[in-house]
């Protein structure tokens, strides 16, 4: 079985731009949605992104996890008061950890990715005691 995965923390919101979250946090994202971009009569996307990857793909989760909580740790503070800001004033998930894992073989029609030179845990990971204070605090 074939497991391709990612990880980001992403900013999103209705009404802040994601170039105003970048000079609010004084992070350059490494993408960014723009609200209606790509159709105007049901806005797609829904809201504006802010969005930091974690850098090295072929690493475990767990590892991707660090990565990028050691990139973002420092301004822990200014993304926990943006996103509280955001709550505030807009419905629905503000700031988000996200971990994608696609799972398939040959047989599923897609096609197959390099074979990554680590292997992954396909049961699940571990959150630490830090990344969980990051979380609490963003």
């Amino acid at each position: 079985m074939k497991v391709h995965q990612h990880v980001y923390v992403a900013l999103r919101s209705e009404h802040m731009s994601a170039a105003v979250m970048t000079a609010r946090l004084g992070i350059e994202p490494d993408e960014i949605k723009v609200r209606a971009s790509r159709k105007t009569d049901l806005p797609r996307p829904v809201c504006h992104s802010w969005k930091v990857n974690a850098p090295e793909p072929d690493l475990g989760v767990d590892d991707m996890i660090l990565t990028l909580i050691d990139h973002l740790e420092p301004h822990a503070e200014a993304i926990g008061a943006l996103a509280k800001e955001l709550d505030r004033n807009e419905p629905g998930r503000t700031v988000v950890l996200q971990v994608v894992r696609y799972f398939h073989d040959a047989e599923d029609g897609i096609l197959p990715l390099p074979e990554p030179p680590v292997s992954h845990r396909p049961l699940g990971w571990h959150l630490d005691r830090r990344v969980l204070n990051f979380l609490q605090v963003t």
